[in-house]
């Protein structure tokens, strides 16, 4: 499957979760996939295409936050950033570390950079800060202007 095919074949699979999928460089694919689907979609890249999870990259853009989880076919080169936005005032999403175990550290320092809570993550306990940082304080969240 050519890098086009694997785009179509992503939107039709997932046609209600993919809010667009395009080339952003070479084999370098990026989804915008619903949140709700995340589990989902990383399951069948994994199972099903032969993707491994490579790493996840959080950040806050003021109006939401977000997180890349970067998926890899090694076979073909291909490579997939699957990107899902959450709300800042509801920032929670399921874990992936139950499906790998490489996600673990990733979306710890991600909970105490940005606050967001990943659902049944096995060991949510803090990884960077040692309880130094305050209950509800997240170095890498933005201020608000309102």
């Amino acid at each position: 499957m050519d890098t086009q095919e694997f785009i179509d074949f992503m939107k039709f699979k997932f046609k209600h979760n993919v809010l667009r999928a395009y080339l952003r460089y070479r084999n370098r694919v990026l989804i915008d996939l619903e949140k709700d689907a995340l589990v989902k979609v990383a399951t069948f890249l994994f199972k099903e295409l032969n993707f491994r999870f490579i790493i996840a990259t959080g950040l806050d853009n003021v109006k939401d936050l977000e997180i890349t989880y970067h998926f890899s076919n090694d076979q073909t080169g291909l490579v997939a950033n699957v990107r899902v936005r959450i709300p800042r005032k509801k920032p929670e999403v399921e874990s992936l570390t139950p499906l790998f175990v490489a996600a673990d550290w990733i979306e710890r320092e991600m909970h105490e950079l940005l606050g967001i809570n990943f659902l049944n993550h096995p060991n949510m306990r803090s990884l960077l800060s040692g309880d130094n940082w305050g209950e509800g304080e997240y170095p890498y969240r933005k201020p608000i202007r309102e």
